[in-house]
């Protein structure tokens, strides 16, 4: 391999922000594994970024499941022989009821996503980057305004979300010494298809509905490039970037 092969992983690479974050990973010169629940997405995916078919590998994966979180990971050794980057990306939301009208299946199926799969991840990707030559590299973890304040109605989904916050930290800390970065990106109404309620009016603290704005989910895909390009002496630890009018300062 050239030492100046890049090599990322993507998960939820088929649709929304995964996809805005792959094809600019590969039009900026990146090797991408792409995971998802469905391997026609992340093919469509590869096919919106025109770039070498030699620079990616599509995995279906469900991210919650440890076994299928290690075959993911050994075809990615396999096929490009080392991880520079683990965007750990994949998400699920439960519906907006109650709380105590959530089923525990609908619990376990959030945490699952949103928090098991990322610790499976990064889990896999520290034993890479321990290991491989040259030592060490990158996790970013999608957070969430979410993990700051909540929506209304939004138990599982913000109760992962603040749970990421500290397995970042953690990673951050425990890898440190093995040149191993963590950061965050916390994101605000990016449009995409799980924004596309927002111009039609959402639930608010108040309990109003109002119209919320979005903004280009390319801008997102460009500052986790902006958080990857960096040296391994510097790390974003927390970047939050969001529809400016969006109201999330002063929620609630």
């Amino acid at each position: 391999m050239s030492e100046s092969l890049k090599v990322a992983l993507v998960t939820g690479a088929g649709s929304g922000i995964g996809r805005a974050v792959c094809v600019a990973l590969l039009h900026d010169g990146y090797s991408v594994v792409l995971a998802g629940r469905r391997l026609q997405p992340l093919r469509e995916t590869v096919a919106l970024a025109a770039a070498d078919p030699a620079r990616s590998l599509c995995v279906t994966t469900d991210v919650g499941k440890p076994d299928q979180v290690g075959d993911l990971f050994a075809q990615a050794g396999q096929a490009f022989g080392r991880l520079d980057l683990l965007f750990n990306n994949a998400g699920s939301f439960t519906p907006g009821i109650p709380l105590e009208e959530l089923s525990y299946e609908q619990w376990q199926a959030t945490v699952d996503v949103n928090l098991t799969g990322p610790f499976l991840c990064a889990q896999q990707a520290i034993r890479m980057m321990k290991t491989q030559t040259p030592k060490g590299r990158r996790i970013i973890n999608n957070g969430s305004i979410s993990a700051h304040a909540p929506r209304p109605f939004s138990a599982p989904y913000t109760s992962t979300k603040h749970a990421i916050t500290g397995l970042t930290k953690s990673i951050s800390l425990d890898c440190r010494n093995d040149n191993i970065a963590c950061g965050q990106i916390d994101i605000g109404n990016a449009a995409t298809p799980m924004t596309e309620a927002m111009p039609k009016g959402v639930p608010q603290a108040n309990g109003e509905r109002a119209v919320e704005p979005v903004m280009d989910v390319e801008h997102v895909a460009r500052a986790v490039l902006h958080m990857a390009s960096l040296p391994l002496d510097t790390n974003v630890q927390f970047m939050t970037i969001m529809a400016t009018r969006m109201p999330y300062i002063g929620r609630g």
